[in-house]
């Protein structure tokens, strides 16, 4: 397949030219889109949904219980179909785990003080749950420090048991980036189970991301060569190879009619960071620009016709502030529409 062909194809299956009709839809089809900077995340669904999408509307889906936040892979957050959430973490909860447990061991954290954490949070968080910050302020009074990130581990832990998640967006004025804990018994209604989780996740991947190979997918999701590879056995037959170890998904979202052809993508966006070789969207002297950097940071990036051309802010987009381009766009006025459409997204 060659580089025009595969980025064309990516760009579908991303849904950056063939854009779902809500939300809900868009998360359904990518299964999971990175999160931990929670605008970025959801701005990423809004990039991927037609229309004119406000923040307000993904906030709905995550108050709805449509969506979730939690811990899927690689010890990151992701934002995930709350219905899914279930068999993902059968898939790569004890991954997580293993990678987890030097860290775990330096933070004092053990059986024990996951155990009162339990005991402590399951009854604060129904009914609504609780911010991060309640959360914390809740196991200080039971003897735990959450400093130093033994809170977020702990939360972390909680999470790929399969106790808790983020759910509703807590209420604040301007762009909030708080969500509720909650349990995750409580909140989420449907919870579906596929017949071969770990052959479905593979299935999904490539539905949200393909053309792809088994590399991309150990990265993406966090698994081991091995497993990925049996992944990809288990999967025979439910997806289609195009080029060898290069995989599509059988079913295709279809392009549509006048779709952009640039486009504002969040921070660790899907289509720049879910790929084993950068290389085929960014050039290779761009990408410590793009990174991830020192810091672990990977930056909002600027797309046309599936290439990176330039990095942005939220500023940049909401205070008419220029974004870093690394050559002149062949069309500016895409390049204006792109970030005029997140301001609109962001604006009240």
């Amino acid at each position: 397949m060659n580089t025009a062909t595969l980025l064309t194809e990516r760009l579908r299956s991303h849904r950056l030219s063939a854009p779902a009709r809500t939300v809900t839809d868009a998360a359904h089809h990518m299964l999971a889109v990175q999160s931990q900077d929670f605008t970025a995340g959801r701005w990423a669904l809004a990039a991927r949904t037609r229309g004119p999408v406000r923040l307000r509307d993904v906030d709905r889906a995550f108050d709805r219980g449509d969506l979730v936040r939690a811990w899927t892979m690689r010890g990151t957050l992701h934002t995930v179909p709350a219905r899914d959430l279930g068999w993902m973490l059968e898939v790569t909860a004890a991954r997580q785990r293993q990678q987890a447990v030097s860290r775990h061991r330096q933070l004092g954290i053990d059986d024990g003080m996951v155990a009162t954490a339990v005991r402590a949070l399951t009854p604060q968080l129904r009914d609504g749950g609780r911010t991060r910050a309640e959360v914390f302020e809740i196991l200080e009074g039971v003897g735990i420090d959450p400093t130093g990130q033994r809170g977020i581990h702990l939360l972390f832990t909680l999470t790929i048991d399969g106790r808790i998640c983020q759910g509703p967006v807590a209420a604040r004025a301007g762009i909030t980036r708080d969500q509720r804990f909650v349990l995750a018994e409580e909140h989420i209604r449907e919870h579906t189970r596929p017949a071969d989780p770990l052959a479905e996740l593979f299935v999904r991947y490539i539905g949200g991301h393909g053309p792809a190979g088994v590399a991309d997918f150990a990265w993406w999701s966090g698994l081991t060569l091995g497993q990925s590879r049996e992944a990809v056995e288990r999967a025979a037959g439910r997806v289609d190879e195009v080029d060898e170890g290069l995989f599509v998904s059988l079913q295709r979202p279809r392009r549509a009619t006048g779709a952009a052809t640039v486009h504002a993508l969040p921070a660790f966006d899907e289509y720049y960071i879910s790929y084993a070789d950068r290389t085929t969207v960014c050039a290779p002297e761009h990408l410590a620009t793009v990174g991830p950097g020192k810091n672990g940071m990977v930056r909002a990036t600027l797309i046309e016709q599936g290439r990176v051309i330039g990095c942005w802010t939220h500023a940049s987009a909401t205070r008419d502030a220029p974004p870093e381009l690394f050559a002149e766009p062949a069309e500016p006025a895409a390049v204006e529409a792109a970030l005029a459409r997140f301001a609109h997204f962001a604006g009240d």
